[in-house]
C-alpha cells in the first residue's frame, strides 16, 4: 500500500533513482546521481523537508513531488505569496495508479498552507529556486513539450498554460558575426569587457545560481564610462555534460533603453559567440518567452533554431 510522507535524509539515492528512471529527454539530465541532488537541490538554504513529499511503498520511494516557493520583489528573502510544484515524478511501473495526482495534491496543499495565494506547475524566473543546470537548460522553461506525461498531469487537475517558452540553440563552429555598416558603426564606437563569476545582485540570486559558473559580458562606449548593454552566460553544467559537448547558456540581455533598436544588442551577443566559440564552446542556448518578438528576432538573425518548448501552468 502507497503511503505519503515528508522527505528523510536517507532518500537522496532513491530519489536519484526515480529521476533517472524517467523518459531520456534532451532537458532533463539522466545521469541524476544521489551527490548532484544533494549539491543542487537540498544544499539551498531556502530547502523545507516538508516541501518535498514522497510516495513511498513497502518502505521504498517510489514517487516525489517539490513544492517550493520564490523571493519577495527586490529578491532579499523568500516569499510565500506565490508558490509553485517544481516537478512531480514516480517510477514508470507504479504509473496508472493514481500516484502523481495524489503528490500533487499533498504539494498543493503544502503550498497552500504555508500562505500561497497563486500556485504555480512548473519553475521559470523568479520562481527558479531548484533544478537550474538540471532540468530546461540555459533557463527553466516551465514543463518541456517533450515532458508531455508532465503536461498531461497538470491540465487535468485544473492548471492554464498562461505563458510559453521557446528554447533555442546555435552551434558555434564556424559562426561569424554579422557584418553591415551599423555593426561596423557599433563596432568603432563600443567596448567589450568580461567579469568572471559576477558578484549576484541580490539574496535570491546568489542562492538559486550558486556553484554555476558564469561570466557577464559587458558593452560600453569608448572613451565614456557608461554601461550600455550586458548579458551573462553560463555553462549548464551539469546537463550540458549529458549532451556530450560543451555548451554556454546566454541569460540576463539587457540594453539600455536609449541605446535599443541600434544595432547593440546584436552586436554584444555576436561577440559572445565569437568570444566562446574562440574557447572550444560548440553550442550555445537561449530562451524567450513566445511574446518577445524582438528577442526572438534577434536570435533568429544570428541563426538560433528552435529545439524544444516549455509551458507555464497555473492553477484555476
Amino acid at each position: 500500500m502507497i503511503h505519503y510522507r515528508t522527505f528523510h535524509n536517507s532518500d537522496p539515492p532513491a530519489l536519484a533513482e526515480i529521476w533517472r528512471s524517467q523518459p531520456e529527454e534532451h532537458g532533463r539530465i539522466q545521469r541524476m546521481s544521489a551527490a548532484l541532488f544533494e549539491q543542487l537541490v537540498l544544499s539551498k538554504p531556502y530547502f523545507d523537508n516538508a516541501g518535498l513529499i514522497v510516495a513511498v511503498d513497502d518502505g521504498h520511494p517510489v514517487g516525489f513531488a517539490h513544492a517550493a516557493f520564490g523571493p519577495n520583489e527586490g529578491g532579499q528573502k523568500l516569499s510565500t505569496q506565490c508558490g509553485i510544484t517544481c516537478l512531480v515524478m514516480v517510477l514508470p511501473q507504479y504509473r496508472g495508479q493514481g500516484i502523481g495526482a495524489e503528490l500533487l495534491a499533498r504539494s498543493e496543499d503544502y503550498l497552500r498552507r504555508r500562505g500561497a495565494q497563486v500556485i504555480y506547475g512548473g519553475g521559470i524566473a523568479p520562481l527558479n529556486g531548484f533544478y537550474l543546470g538540471l532540468y530546461g537548460g540555459s533557463e527553466l522553461p516551465g514543463i518541456l513539450d517533450t515532458d508531455s506525461a508532465e503536461q498531461r498531469l497538470f491540465q487535468s487537475h485544473g492548471y492554464r498554460e498562461i505563458d510559453r517558452v521557446h528554447i533555442l540553440e546555435r552551434k558555434l563552429a564556424g559562426f561569424r558575426p554579422p557584418i553591415d555598416r551599423n555593426q561596423m558603426q557599433v563596432r568603432r564606437r563600443s567596448t567589450v569587457t568580461t567579469v568572471v563569476d559576477p558578484p549576484p545582485a541580490n539574496w535570491w540570486e546568489a542562492c538559486a545560481w550558486s556553484g554555476l559558473d558564469a561570466t557577464r559580458y559587458e558593452l560600453s562606449l569608448r572613451g565614456e564610462c557608461r554601461l550600455v548593454a550586458s548579458a551573462t552566460t553560463w555553462t549548464i553544467e551539469p546537463l550540458s555534460t549529458s549532451w556530450g559537448l560543451r555548451a554556454a547558456g546566454l541569460i540576463g540581455l539587457e540594453v539600455d533603453e536609449a541605446f535599443r533598436r541600434q544595432g547593440m544588442a546584436t552586436y554584444l551577443v555576436a561577440d559572445v559567440m565569437r568570444q566562446l566559440a574562440a574557447q572550444g564552446t560548440a553550442v550555445m542556448q537561449v530562451q524567450a518567452m513566445c511574446w518577445n518578438q524582438p528577442a526572438l528576432k534577434l536570435y533568429e538573425k544570428l541563426g538560433f533554431e528552435l529545439v524544444d518548448q516549455g509551458a507555464v501552468y497555473r492553477k484555476e
